[in-house]
């Protein structure tokens, strides 16, 4: 026989071995098991012996899977994958821009895709898997976002509802918000620890980009939101990536609000809606009877607000808080939008910034060097004249520019003649 018939003929039979159904490899035990042999197995469903008996060597039928074009170039590169996965949350486009400008590769992004994609479906199985993870009184909250469509009058409008969950008691706040800027983020944690006259030892987060930022090897905290988890003394906390059942207890609340007191409301202004949804808060969710703890929420809080971290009389964290800039090149620096100036000296150099008695106190090595009014509204700017390197050129400039004294003129000799002489002229006696 021809060589190229034998090659033929042995990846057909690795085909047929490969490709077989488990409806085919259950009948061929089958017969085996009823005495057949393995030549008539092979005539009654027209396949290679070798076939027959490969499959009869197998405990467990297992699915044929086609080789995929490419995937042999990720094979140095698995085990980096599989580790590197999860701090990218699974991002097959990450994960290739890493694998392209670290490590060489010259595969497709495809190939890793379906690589990544077992990797991510078996994390969102585990969600299948999770055990509800109880806390006790005052260790932890939970904070997200909800988002609404509301109607004032006949104008619909949309506001960002943030919600507070005590872990223990369920007890739940929603305070209403223009925006999710971080601003209105860190207002709205201090407008619960009011509330709640506390807060707990720890708070549960998703991965919002006004707590954390992606970085090389895992995330970074927000600066700004950092100081402030210190300022309150509370440990942040984030949850695994594509694990939203972690925080389910907050998530609950957010649906809840979405279904009980939002249907067939209508709101006057953002007034009404606030007044309305603390009156809703008060007398429906803390009063009904939780579905999880099967308690009220008002009554389990009862024992978590003695293990609640105390806040009151503590200033709020954005009077308290000094920050940091470097001063432009422009000699102004930046604060919540606007732009404040300082002396132009100070280009370049670090200076601490701090609200104090409704002004913007602005520091450098210890000693204030500008004091501004908080300017009101976004994107202004703040500018004192003594500040900049104006009024000095200005001076040098008027100091070059002041013209010299006259110098005194010389002494003329004048002749001097009787009065008669012009009325002589006057009348055209004089020629």
């Amino acid at each position: 026989m021809p060589i190229q018939e034998t090659m033929d003929l042995k990846a057909s039979g690795l085909e047929e071995d490969r490709m077989i159904s488990q409806e085919r490899w259950d009948e061929i035990r089958c017969l085996r098991k009823a005495g057949e042999t393995v030549s008539a197995i092979a005539r009654r469903f027209d396949v290679d012996r070798k076939t027959v008996r490969s499959w009869l060597r197998k405990e467990t039928w297992t699915p044929y899977r086609r080789g995929v074009q490419g995937e042999h170039l990720l094979e140095t590169h698995a085990e980096f994958l599989r580790e590197r996965a999860a701090a990218v949350d699974y991002s097959a486009q990450i994960l290739y821009q890493e694998l392209r400008q670290q490590r060489e590769y010259s595969g497709s992004y495809a190939t890793v895709r379906r690589f990544v994609r077992p990797l991510r479906e078996a994390a969102c199985r585990a969600d299948l898997t999770w055990t509800r993870f109880e806390t006790p009184p005052g260790q932890q909250s939970q904070v997200d976002w909800g988002q609404a469509r509301v109607w004032f009058g006949a104008q619909p409008v949309v506001r960002h509802i943030f919600v507070l969950t005590l872990g223990y008691s369920r007890r739940s706040l929603y305070v209403p918000c223009l925006d999710e800027a971080l601003g209105s983020f860190l207002d709205a944690h201090e407008t619960a620890f009011e509330y709640f006259g506390g807060h707990t030892q720890e708070h549960l987060y998703d991965r919002a980009r006004t707590v954390c930022h992606p970085a090389e090897g895992g995330t970074r905290w927000n600066v700004t939101f950092k100081a402030f988890a210190a300022y309150w003394s509370f440990e942040p906390r984030l949850c695994q990536p594509y694990r939203a059942q972690t925080k389910g207890k907050v998530e609950s609340g957010v649906k809840y609000f979405r279904r009980n007191f939002l249907p067939g409301r209508t709101f006057r202004d953002d007034v009404d809606f606030g007044e309305q949804l603390a009156v809703w808060t008060r007398d429906v969710a803390d009063v009904r009877v939780h579905g999880t703890t099967h308690e009220r929420p008002i009554e389990r809080f009862v024992t978590e607000a003695p293990a609640l971290v105390r806040t009151t009389g503590q200033p709020p964290f954005r009077l308290e808080a000094v920050q940091r800039r470097i001063v432009a090149n422009d000699y102004l620096v930046s604060f919540e939008t606007n732009r404040y100036s300082v002396p132009f000296a100070l280009i370049g150099q670090e200076v601490a910034i701090r609200r104090q008695h409704g002004q913007l106190e602005i520091r450098h090595r210890g000693g204030v060097v500008a004091l501004h009014a908080i300017l009101p509204g976004k994107y202004q700017v703040a500018i004192l004249p003594e500040h900049g390197p104006g009024p000095i050129a200005r001076t040098q400039r008027s100091l070059r520019s002041t013209p010299a004294p006259p110098r005194p003129l010389a002494p003329v000799d004048v002749e001097v003649r009787d009065l008669a002489w012009y009325d002589t002229v006057c009348e055209g006696g004089v020629q």
